[in-house]
């Protein structure tokens, strides 16, 4: 079985003197080759985008690679880029939109919702057979999604205050009028025909702007995930991007053989996506098989339980079992956020991102507007140490 992956990133661009999000990133993409990098809606955001890959190993070697080469631009013009669903110090709103068409409709059209869109996200592209294959994936997957949005929460502080959540970015994402759980379609074309309503209605400009937390691609023959903030460790990204290929693995299977269950309850998966966001890893999920709260720790190990036999089969268990368990051991990013913020200030928290996006963890000194952080990382143990393209760096989530 070969299903192969690929995955975006967004980042925020900072001044890396003070930790502000700047408006650069037209004259940070002219030092980048524009197949890699590209544009977002908003000029303090840049979004990359990785190869096509059979392996983790070459997912996780790819997004460093890539991350270095955004470093390195970045800093030749005295920028730094992070990787989290917000920026701890971003403004109320941009106010600098990129200059292109589409996205001059969409500030016009959605006022302040396109304003505040500073946010990042991590995206996983996994293969599919079919776009009707692609609908059928969708739907059935859709339960164990906030899971992977609670492994992924980055994103405490907006503004420069604690929300309260782990995930802010999801509750901004979420008040875009096609963000959030999908619906259950039959086929490709009922899906297709869904959008082009949404589109005829003026309610979106174009099927781009279908921001559910999973998609069809329009143009490949891939599943999209969307739900997930952007984060910190690329280790984190390498072990969404292995869930996520063994959920669309477990359910090929289980549709191959008649059993794909369909739920359509879109009320259940929403409040599931609000716990997740609220809670992270430190406090209860919804369990999507019983549809009740449970311990972050024990719904994850569910999960992971209910698809060994799919990443068995990628040759994922090892790696995707171990990030998993150190993720579980020391909690969400954003629980690693807060603590920083909470004990040296938010210029140390930003400086700890910076670095976290580069991949170091030790304490570099000082930065200006900042703190330096003299916490080292965990020695690699166990199995994963062994492991060729990811021993060098994994360091938990």
């Amino acid at each position: 079985m070969n299903i192969r992956i690929g995955a975006e990133e967004e980042f925020h661009l900072l001044a890396a003197d003070s930790g502000l999000v700047v408006p650069r990133a037209d004259e940070l993409l002219r030092l980048l080759p524009r197949r890699t990098f590209t544009a977002e809606l908003h000029q303090s955001i840049v979004e990359t985008n990785t190869g096509v890959h059979a392996t983790l190993d070459d997912l996780h070697t790819d997004l460093a690679q890539t991350r270095r080469r955004l470093d390195a631009a970045a800093s030749s013009l005295g920028l730094a880029v992070l990787a989290a669903g917000t920026a701890p110090l971003a403004p109320a709103a941009s106010g600098h939109p990129t200059d292109d068409a589409r996205y001059r409709h969409m500030v016009e059209e959605y006022r302040r919702v396109a304003d505040e869109q500073l946010i990042c996200s991590a995206q996983i592209h996994v293969d599919v057979p079919d776009r009707d294959t692609a609908v059928t994936v969708m739907c059935a997957l859709s339960p164990w999604l906030a899971v992977l949005l609670a492994l992924s929460a980055s994103s405490p502080y907006w503004q420069g205050t604690d929300t309260g959540y782990a995930s802010w970015r999801t509750l901004l994402w979420q008040r875009w009028p096609t963000a959030g759980p999908v619906g259950c379609f039959s086929s490709a074309a009922a899906y297709d025909a869904a959008v082009d309503d949404l589109v005829r209605s003026g309610i979106i400009s174009d099927p781009g702007m279908i921001y559910y937390d999973v998609r069809p691609s329009a143009h490949l023959r891939t599943l999209e995930l969307r739900i997930c903030d952007a984060c910190p460790r690329v280790e984190s990204v390498v072990l969404v991007a292995g869930l996520f290929r063994a959920l669309v693995t477990d359910v090929l299977e289980h549709r191959g053989a008649g059993t794909t269950p369909c739920e359509g309850r879109q009320e259940w998966l929403r409040g599931a996506s609000w716990r997740a966001a609220r809670s992270g890893l430190e406090g209860a999920l919804v369990d999507p098989e019983t549809h009740r709260d449970a311990p972050a720790a024990q719904v994850v190990r569910k999960l992971l339980t209910r698809l060994r036999p799919a990443l068995e089969a990628h040759g994922d268990w090892q790696t995707v079992s171990e990030l998993t368990e150190q993720a579980l051991a020391e909690g969400s990013a954003a629980r690693r956020i807060r603590r920083t913020a909470q004990a040296e200030g938010l210029p140390a928290c930003v400086d700890m991102l910076i670095d976290e996006t580069r991949g170091e963890r030790g304490d570099r000194g000082p930065r200006p507007g900042g703190a330096g952080r003299d916490a080292a990382a965990p020695p690699v143990t166990g199995a994963a140490a062994s492991r060729p393209g990811l021993s060098r760096e994994l360091r938990g989530v």
